[in-house]
């Protein structure tokens, strides 16, 4: 597969280049590109050493003895025949997950042997770092990743000055109709396929939907057959029923009770914690949103969920990405959610990988006057509250009574709508959400 420039790869390289760095250890969802970005920056190096913990024990059992990070060093460059030189060679221990002992040694590397570029990555890591909260705290540097974002898909195309247009513009300043309009196109292509890294790949090739449906149904079955490994944990079967239950969730509190009479609100929440966990699925949270930082006051009890990425959900739902695109009213495909969906993911994408992110929203619920906001956001020092509307217009009741009681500064919709700026609401577009985070600077 084709290498695609990400975002990360900036952060990877300021990585690389700081003199009192530690380990790297990258984390996310499967099958979201970790590997293919650290074998990119292990093109910059001299020597580039990789190995999978999973496939060799001999490689395991390294890391069991009790020998310092250097004399660890020597024994791998004998089994894999590669030199492995300080400031020349970039090692990337691949799926550390299985064994624990190289994620506890990963600390000694930082104390002991600073000068090695070593990057770490797994699939279902989380789980193993659940059982080891103090692994690496002040030695080891996590950075998360995510499915491509909009830029990124665009710029994957080819499509720069697109990326450049909209960055550049603002509710103040929208865009010429005709460059939205071709935007807003290519995003109802993202909306439909996703960001899976092999997914946009594909479509980057050969520009054929029914192409990427079948990338995005291997890659869901795949996830489905790694629910085999949470076997210790939860059933298989328990896992993909609450996954389906999201994908199929309208906008809204998410409902324990309408995804199985036999299953109980104790199951459910640890299911779902559990599909956090992999990354597959993101928490919305309630938020009072009475100030900074937002998690301060939270309601768990009241809360959304997002499934990670649209093509996936799409995937989950049987959708037909191929005849969907021909669809001409837009609110038939969206069906109240997918929008939601997209900006959730925009959100957390947009962030700093080097934390995982929180979303929240707000909910109100008092007789004869409800009011929820989808997303509540810190921008500089300003919460700022988000309405998604999937179509080019929409009532903005709730955002005003949201501004009206913390009287905030301003409020965000988001739709198919240009930029534009009524009093104290501002539009983004969908495709330009990211650019609400920078909009203090």
């Amino acid at each position: 597969m084709d290498y695609f420039n990400r975002r990360i790869d900036n952060e990877l390289q300021r990585w690389k280049e700081d003199g009192d760095r530690m380990p790297l250890l990258i984390r996310g969802a499967r099958q979201v590109g970790k590997t293919s970005s650290i074998r990119h920056l292990g093109e910059s190096f001299q020597y580039y050493v990789e190995i999978d913990l999973n496939e060799s024990s001999t490689l395991r059992e390294i890391f069991a003895d009790d020998i310092s990070p250097q004399e660890i060093c020597r024994r791998i460059s004998y089994v894999v025949n590669k030199p492995i030189i300080a400031g020349k060679t970039l090692l990337f221990i691949d799926e550390i997950q299985s064994c624990p002992a190289a994620i506890n040694k990963l600390r000694y590397f930082y104390e002991q042997y600073q000068e090695l570029h070593l990057i770490a990555a797994g699939s279902l890591l989380e789980f193993v770092l659940a059982d080891l909260p103090s692994f690496g705290v002040g030695r080891v540097r996590s950075l998360f990743m995510y499915p491509f974002s909009f830029e990124e898909f665009l710029r994957a195309n080819g499509e720069e000055l697109l990326i450049e247009a909209y960055r550049s513009s603002n509710p103040d300043a929208p865009l010429p109709e005709v460059v939205h309009n071709r935007i807003i196109n290519l995003l109802k292509t993202f909306l439909l396929i996703g960001g899976m890294p092999k997914v946009v790949s594909a479509f980057v090739k050969t520009n054929d939907l029914m192409k990427c449906q079948r990338v995005l149904t291997d890659l869901v079955v795949s996830y489905r057959d790694d629910f085999k490994k949470y076997r210790k944990r939860i059933s298989e079967q328990r896992i993909g029923m609450v996954l389906d239950a999201v994908a199929q969730q309208k906008s809204g509190r998410f409902v324990y009770s309408n995804i199985n009479d036999n299953l109980s609100l104790a199951q459910v929440k640890l299911t779902l914690d559990l599909l956090v966990k992999a990354g597959l699925v993101y928490s919305v949270l309630h938020t009072s949103a009475n100030g900074i930082p937002l998690g301060a006051e939270v309601n768990e009890r009241y809360q959304r969920m997002s499934v990670f990425d649209t093509g996936v959900q799409q995937c989950l739902l049987g959708a037909d990405i191929a005849k969907m695109s021909l669809v001409a009213d837009w609110d038939v495909v969206n069906k109240g959610t997918l929008a939601e969906v997209y900006v959730a993911a925009e959100l957390v994408k947009a962030a700093s990988y080097y934390e995982r992110q929180q979303l929240y929203c707000w909910h109100r619920e008092k007789k004869d006057s409800q009011a929820e906001v989808d997303f509540v956001v810190q921008v500089g020092q300003k919460i700022v509250p988000v309405e998604v509307k999937s179509g080019a217009i929409g009532k903005m009741k709730s955002l005003r009574i949201f501004l009206d009681e913390k009287k905030s500064t301003y409020g965000v919709r988001t739709s198919m709508e240009n930029f534009a700026h009524y009093e104290n609401i501002r539009v983004y577009p969908l495709y330009a959400i990211s650019n609400l985070l920078n909009a203090e600077l």
